[in-house]
């Protein structure tokens, strides 16, 4: 499957550089000229990787980049003219997965992009659990039975990783209560047993995984 690269750059030249040697290598490639139109087409499309300027008009590099890490992990490499220290580090505090300084090779920075992708793919198929066919990777949030991915509300992930979490122990009402909605909740246990209804409906075959416990709650058995 091909892979999306988002281009946030200010400057057409640069832009069409990376444009013609991505489109080269078979990437889907996604161009905005500042930090704005980054973020929307990073909200309305599937975005594997982010090349980003910092210096850039309306929204710059390090402010889109901090809106973004508040939503997601994708992989960011960051594109300045900067080169000192100071000015590396504080693009690692926002986020950052590595650093190309201008004037940089575009070959040097296609292999940044293949050898960052090839890292995150590594670390999603190793943070990935598989129960017969219920299969759950905890960094990228999917969810798939028999290969088919499901969509689950937020709490319905939570509670969901919060069974898996305790596999095979037997977890109260309150208890689940209090971990997945918080003690600061102000809702009655009957949000749990709605919400395990609802998780069991989506899980289809794989819904007798969560299993009853007559008297007490809920856990997660995978037999």
């Amino acid at each position: 499957m091909r892979k999306s690269i988002l281009i946030v750059e200010d400057e057409l030249r640069i832009r069409f550089l990376l444009r013609d040697y991505l489109t080269k290598e078979d990437f889907n490639v996604f161009e905005a000229s500042n930090g704005e139109e980054g973020l929307f087409l990073f909200s309305s499309e599937k975005i594997d990787l982010v090349l980003l300027d910092i210096m850039m008009p309306i929204m710059d590099g390090l402010t889109m980049l901090e809106k973004l890490r508040a939503v997601s992990t994708v992989p960011v490499i960051l594109l300045t003219a900067k080169s000192e220290e100071e000015d590396k580090l504080e693009g690692y505090d926002f986020g950052a997965d590595d650093y190309m300084t201008k004037p940089f090779s575009p070959k040097v920075l296609i292999a940044k992009v293949k050898a960052l992708l090839k890292r995150t793919r590594e670390n999603l198929d190793s943070s990935s659990q598989d129960f017969n066919g219920l299969t759950i990777n905890k960094l990228s949030h999917e969810v798939k039975i028999d290969g088919n991915e499901i969509i689950l509300s937020p709490k319905e992930y939570e509670l969901l990783i919060y069974l898996l979490t305790n596999q095979s122990i037997a977890l109260t009402r309150d208890n689940i209560l209090d971990n997945v909605w918080g003690i600061d909740y102000y809702g009655d246990i009957r949000t749990v047993d709605t919400n395990v209804k609802r998780l069991r409906e989506k899980l289809l075959d794989k819904a007798n995984y969560i299993v009853t416990v007559r008297g007490s709650g809920y856990k997660f058995e995978a037999k």
